[in-house]
């Protein structure tokens, strides 16, 4: 029968380091867990043709997506088109993940960032918020874009 001693699993200080390594494994999943996906892009364009009171329409939200306006840009010249490949942003030069949900499992998936997201690029192409019915229609025609 072997006797534990002191020593057998290792000194104070490595079983500390791994008990401290465990409870930060832990508290990583739980804030993971904290921001899984509340949403999906089907919730996000009921909720959206709910709000604008008219069904959405795929064609009209590809020509609003393609257009140029006011400006120099279009939602496009960030995302690509068709948006599913990664695309980048026109003056930074990052990278931006695909955008229609088919390419990409994230997108449309977190309300808080859907909301932070439309509300600036919109303010960057159109110079103010999108409506609802403009997010409707623009979701509408990234949902059918299929691989």
């Amino acid at each position: 029968m072997t006797r534990l001693t002191p020593n057998t699993f290792g000194t104070f200080a490595t079983r500390r380091f791994w008990a401290l390594a465990g409870l930060c494994a832990l508290q990583a999943v739980a804030i993971q867990s904290a921001h899984a996906a509340d949403t999906s892009p089907a919730q996000q364009l009921n909720h959206w043709t709910a709000q604008a009171g008219a069904p959405a329409k795929a064609d009209r939200g590809q020509a609003l997506f393609n257009q140029r306006q006011g400006g120099e840009w279009s939602c496009a010249s960030c995302h690509g088109t068709p948006p599913t490949a990664q695309g980048k942003h026109a003056s930074t030069g990052k990278a931006i993940a695909p955008l229609a949900p088919a390419f990409n499992a994230k997108a449309f998936t977190d309300t808080a960032k859907v909301d932070k997201w439309f509300k600036r690029n919109c303010k960057d192409v159109f110079s103010r918020e999108c409506s609802a019915q403009e997010k409707a229609d623009v979701l509408a025609y990234l949902i059918q874009l299929k691989p």
